[in-house]
């Protein structure tokens, strides 16, 4: 007979679990405070804010976001008018994107937001739990380019 694992036993059910928590933190707060976006978009304008001139293939690596699904975040982030496509100065068919004078001025408003959203995803470490648990997850995660 084999062993069977108990559900909350395993740490991919409770990674999807601590996801789904983070995900509706920080919605909630986004919401409370009038701003309309995800966390993936999030993720893409701070990508951007760093890595100026990516283009979506790099995007996606860089975010570690599958290459179908980014076309949705750039559409919808170019929408917003938060975000630009760029051609690319080496080949007329490549577009890179950037953040625009907006969507910096957005990102600014953000940043502070988001940091007291993460204080409260692990409101319940103390400052060396989080220091230890930040620690296990970079270690337990591939290296991002």
């Amino acid at each position: 007979m084999t062993e069977r694992a108990e559900l909350f036993d395993m740490p991919g059910h409770l990674i999807r679990r601590l996801q789904q928590h983070a995900t509706a933190v920080f919605q909630e707060a986004m919401r409370a405070e009038g701003h309309e976006i995800t966390p993936v978009q999030f993720a893409t304008m701070m990508a951007l804010a760093d890595r100026p001139g990516l283009d979506q293939a790099g995007l996606a690596r860089v975010i570690a976001y599958d290459r179908a699904t980014i076309g949705g975040v750039v559409k919808r982030l170019l929408e917003k008018g938060v975000i630009s496509r760029v051609p690319a100065p080496d080949d007329r068919r490549a577009f890179r994107l950037e953040l625009t004078r907006g969507g910096q001025s957005w990102l600014e408003e953000l940043c502070p937001l988001v940091t007291r959203v993460q204080e409260t995803i692990l409101a319940g470490l103390s400052e060396d739990e989080r220091a230890v648990f930040m620690t296990l997850m970079e270690k337990t995660l591939p290296a991002t380019p």
